[in-house]
């Protein structure tokens, strides 16, 4: 078993244009000063990191390394989540997602996908330069806008999509492997990796490649009403990274899983600020613990009720609580009677 390494926080929701928010060395003072050890980094943030430099210069990560070390903290891992869904969007989501892109490839869906595709090619790079093992990512989605089979899905549709996305990803996936770096894809709603079935479904099309690991978590699978405690007995050996963030589901006579076109308020399923919501941790942690996770445990706020700043400064305590050092000898030890193989034998009443 291992020790989870931890608390840490994602920076994406608290970046900002005013201090200490607006750039990498003032934010991380912020968060070291909050409790926290690490810090995962959005890439699609030019206040934080330059990916481009970043995939092509050791040098510039060296002192992305150096403003990080300063304040006491580590790097856990880079994101591009806003990247790699990219990699594979349905036309039916252009004019929406074209927003994560550059101007220079918005309104061409093939140029923004091997624009996306490159950029998770720095961060491979980049990780490796920066002695990351693990990478956060989402998948991209093909196939979402048919998630409920009305009208009937065509024979075949779901194959040629899983197909075509292995088809984009496998390359990204290589090069990762290349690096030495796990690719991490959060399984959440919007992607064509949302639960379980549909990542092993991707397995089978990349030929259970390596790097084809997970991102845990388990608020998306509150909103999806998926067991999330029985999912890492599932898939524990491909959790390589966590995101420690809270979530309710309150069913009503009018309103399920698809929230009624509601504001995150007014919705049955809503993220919340660690410990509002009914996510449980202790079992969560004592899982990850068992199963041996060696990555790290990073907040990633997200509520419709509480503020930013309240939810950071609760959330490096709540992490830090939930973190179990573990044992390194059994409890019972003291009644030990000591044993050999003959002894054994002795007891078993074996001549």
């Amino acid at each position: 078993m291992t020790t989870i390494k931890g608390p840490a926080i994602f920076l994406a929701q608290f970046m900002g244009d005013t201090s200490p928010y607006n750039n990498l060395k003032d934010i991380c003072k912020w968060s070291a000063a909050l409790g926290y050890k690490g810090v995962q980094i959005p890439t699609w943030d030019a206040r934080c990191i330059d990916l481009q430099k970043a995939g092509e210069s050791k040098t510039y990560c060296e002192e992305l390394k150096g403003i990080v070390h300063e304040a006491g903290l580590e790097i856990t891992e880079l994101s591009t989540h806003l990247q790699g869904q990219l990699v594979a969007v349905n036309p039916a989501y252009d004019a929406l997602f074209d927003g994560f892109a550059p101007e220079s490839v918005r309104g061409n869906n093939k140029a923004r996908s091997e624009w996306a595709t490159q950029q998770l090619k720095y961060a491979a790079k980049a990780s490796h330069w920066l002695g990351l093992n693990a990478h956060a990512t989402f998948s991209g989605a093909l196939l979402w806008h048919t998630m409920y089979p009305w009208p009937q899905r065509p024979a075949g549709l779901v194959e040629t999509g899983f197909t075509e996305l292995a088809k984009r990803w496998l390359p990204i996936l290589n090069v990762f492997d290349e690096c030495g770096v796990d690719v991490c894809y959060e399984i959440h709603p919007g992607e064509d990796l949302h639960d379980g079935i549909t990542y092993e479904m991707f397995l089978d099309k990349v030929n259970q490649h390596p790097r084809a690991c997970l991102l845990y978590d388990p608020s998306h699978f509150v909103l999806q009403c998926l067991d999330y405690k029985t999912y890492i007995d599932h898939y524990h050996q491909r959790i390589k990274a966590f995101h420690v963030k809270d979530a309710e589901f309150n069913a009503s006579g009018k309103q399920g899983v698809y929230g009624g076109y509601q504001n995150w308020i007014d919705r049955a399923g809503r993220f919340r600020s660690l410990g509002d919501g009914q996510v449980d941790f202790k079992s969560i942690f004592s899982k990850l613990a068992s199963y041996d996770y060696k990555g790290w445990a990073v907040l990633e706020w997200e509520c419709c009720i509480k503020n930013s700043e309240d939810g950071a400064k609760e959330g490096a305590a709540f992490i830090s609580d939930h973190i179990i050092t573990v044992t390194e000898k059994a409890f019972d030890d003291f009644a030990g009677t000591g044993a050999d193989e003959n002894f054994n034998q002795r007891i078993l009443g074996i001549d």
